[in-house]
């Protein structure tokens, strides 16, 4: 297959969590096979001098590219959108890796060929709630770099050192649940995630310490490569223990809102800890190994980017007015909800500046009417409060 030029959008290449990484492994993939990666976002940071460093460009103005890619594989709709408008020639591919934030909202254009969903959740997303048609959706799970999340030794009999794997869990919320159920079961624990202050830049080379992983996602699927045993969970609920019974259920679901749906209390963790079966963890460890490598993704995404610049190339060219048509209806479409945006930031700002300007008042009755405040003082803040 000759190299392709993949322009690959995301809403940001900042922290390293959720879709930027899957961009950085999608990007490293391509251009370990002879492919043109460039990723564009105008928010950039860790992921983005990531990239850099492994030599894939990372733009942030589409107008610095001198030739149009072959391909784009979008994720997040204005990026998306917004390469489509700036390639007129170029079809893409778009990809939804969520059930709820707004990011994720598909993009109804005739250029967008094909679109792909993470699990069952983002599926319904596409098809259910956005009417995107069924024959141009398909499910592609989440991978994990194999080569990066080796497997570990053997689990040892019962546990003895756990990982909270999260960027969302901290002390101010279900940190101190967590080490409760950990506590009773005398199991020792550590955490790693931004919302901690402990970003884990390479997990790859920490989660192998560890007998079982708090995570849910992409961090659970990469706990399970390496051969923890996994609960799921995270901030917004509890799901179970990974075992060979519910993985193959649990991975269509990434791990992710529709697996976490029990409360997460002391009691309901230690009754999850309590399913720790190290011989079950092994095999799910070679389940996922066999089934979930990033190579076997990447094979399936080069042979929808044939699939769609041969379908391109043999259809008529695009309608210049449809398209500004598609585009207008998308800017009416997401119009209400940027407009709400603004005006709840403007509401924000405003009571912060009410707040400030009350907080002043108070603190100039408070001076003037103390006795030890002298009358030259007051005289001089009088005048300035009466201009």
């Amino acid at each position: 297959m000759p190299g392709l030029k993949v322009l690959i959008t995301n809403n940001t290449l900042g922290n390293r969590a959720g879709t930027e990484l899957y961009v950085r492994d999608l990007a490293t993939a391509l251009l370990d096979r002879g492919h043109s990666p460039v990723a564009y976002s105008q928010h950039q940071g860790n992921v983005a001098e990531d990239l850099r460093k492994l030599s894939i460009p990372v733009i942030s103005d589409f107008s610095t590219l001198t030739s149009p890619p072959d391909i784009i594989h979008g994720h997040h709709h204005l990026e998306t959108m917004t390469a489509l408008l700036q390639f007129p020639r170029t079809p893409a591919l778009y990809v939804c890796h969520g059930w709820l934030p707004w990011e994720e909202l598909p993009p109804h254009f005739s250029r967008i060929r094909r679109y792909v969903a993470v699990d069952e959740a983002c599926l319904d997303r596409l098809v259910v709630e956005n009417y995107i048609p069924e024959e141009k959706v398909e499910l592609l799970l989440n991978f994990v770099d194999l080569d990066r999340f080796k497997r570990r030794e053997p689990l040892p009999p019962k546990p003895g050192r756990a990982l909270i794997f999260s960027n969302n869990i901290h002390e101010g919320n279900v940190f101190p649940t967590i080490r409760r159920a950990c506590e009773k079961a005398g199991i020792a624990l550590d955490i790693a995630g931004l919302g901690a202050g402990k970003p884990a830049s390479n997990p790859e080379n920490i989660i192998g310490n560890y007998d079982l992983v708090f995570a849910k996602g992409r961090s659970a699927l990469e706990a399970l490569a390496v051969g923890c045993a996994v609960i799921n969970c995270d901030l917004a609920g509890l799901g179970p223990m990974v075992t060979t019974d519910n993985i193959d259920r649990l991975r269509r679901l990434n791990f992710g809102i529709r697996a976490i749906r029990d409360q997460l209390t002391a009691e309901n963790l230690s009754a999850e800890i309590a399913k720790y079966n190290a011989a079950d963890s092994a095999a799910v460890c070679g389940m996922i190994r066999a089934t979930a490598g990033r190579e076997k993704v990447i094979d399936h995404y080069l042979r929808i980017y044939q699939e769609i610049i041969k379908d391109y190339s043999e259809s008529d060219p695009a309608c210049f007015e449809s398209e500004l048509r598609q585009a207008a209806a998308y800017i009416q479409q997401i119009s209400p909800d940027i407009k709400k945006f603004i005006s709840g930031w403007r509401a924000h700002i405003h009571e912060m500046e009410m707040q400030k300007k009350s907080r002043t008042y108070l603190l100039k009755r408070m001076l003037l009417s103390n006795r030890y405040f002298s009358k030259f003082y007051r005289s001089i803040f009088t005048r300035l409060n009466e201009k």
